[in-house]
């Protein structure tokens, strides 16, 4: 039988590829984006949010059996941190009763490598205690210093968001409900965002700097979507709060082989 997935940001990028892929294997798809969508919204804001999960549960049937939220810009400016992160959050908060009505419930997000870059530890904060309008003024407050101190925005965002991942996925309500949640942290994925970022070379130079990928370079929107379905899917059955970098290696060339040692005796 098929299952019926909500897919954020569905008319483009890696959500276009994981719809599709998707409807190819014959499952039903409620696609969220500003157009071209089952349901047209902007989730910038909380009206937004509030409408577009509405309009998604009852197309749901109120019974939803994964979300897969890939939504996202990567703009120096405060509206990255509105979608990135409360683009996300609230949205799955409002969509859980639809997903606790599922026999099983899967959630996967877009988190980001960036998250391992240099980021705002104040408006991570003010993220995760869902003080949204202290992290978009925050997010102005650097992006009025210019693009390369605005850019601090993205990787803040996706830092937060693979934070509330972990800090979620143990809780009550969605570990509690048997509901999987869990993000994939892509590296350079050929996307319309990242197209012309990558058209000169000296984009490309300084990507590959920041995001070394020694495992067949620069990847392409299916191999994130395919892990996405997978970690939604009914197979998945207790994989919890783990931020997985399908990355081409990106990860441990810039974090190395030690990320074990947080634990050991001094």
């Amino acid at each position: 039988m098929p299952r019926t997935y909500v897919v954020t940001g569905s008319a483009s990028g890696i959500g276009a590829t994981t719809t599709r892929i998707l409807r190819e294997r014959g499952e039903r798809v409620i696609g969220i984006d500003l157009r071209d969508a089952e349901v047209e919204a902007d989730l910038s804001g909380a009206t937004g949010r509030v409408e577009a999960a509405a309009k998604a549960l009852e197309l749901a049937g109120d019974t939803i059996d994964a979300v897969i939220a890939c939504a996202g810009i990567s703009a120096p400016i405060p509206a990255t941190i509105s979608i990135n992160y409360f683009g996300v959050t609230e949205l799955l908060e409002h969509l859980r009763p639809g997903l606790v009505a599922s026999d099983a419930p899967r959630v996967a997000v877009v988190s980001s490598m960036a998250s391992l870059q240099p980021n705002s530890r104040e408006m991570v904060e003010a993220a995760l205690a869902g003080d949204e309008a202290k992290a978009m003024q925050i997010a102005a407050d650097l992006a009025a210093q210019g693009p390369e101190v605005g850019y601090l925005v993205y990787p803040s965002s996706k830092r937060a968001l693979a934070r509330w991942v972990r800090r979620s996925s143990i809780t009550p309500e969605w570990a509690g409900h048997g509901i999987p949640v869990n993000g994939v942290a892509p590296g350079t994925v050929l996307t319309p965002m990242t197209e012309k970022l990558l058209s000169t070379p000296e984009g490309r130079a300084m990507v590959d700097a920041a995001v070394p990928m020694p495992l067949n370079h620069h990847q392409p929107p299916e191999s994130i979507a395919h892990l996405l379905i997978w970690l939604t899917s009914v197979e998945n059955s207790h994989m919890a709060g783990q931020i997985i970098y399908d990355d081409g290696g990106a990860d441990a060339s810039l974090r190395g082989d030690d990320i074990w040692s947080w634990n050991d005796p001094a």
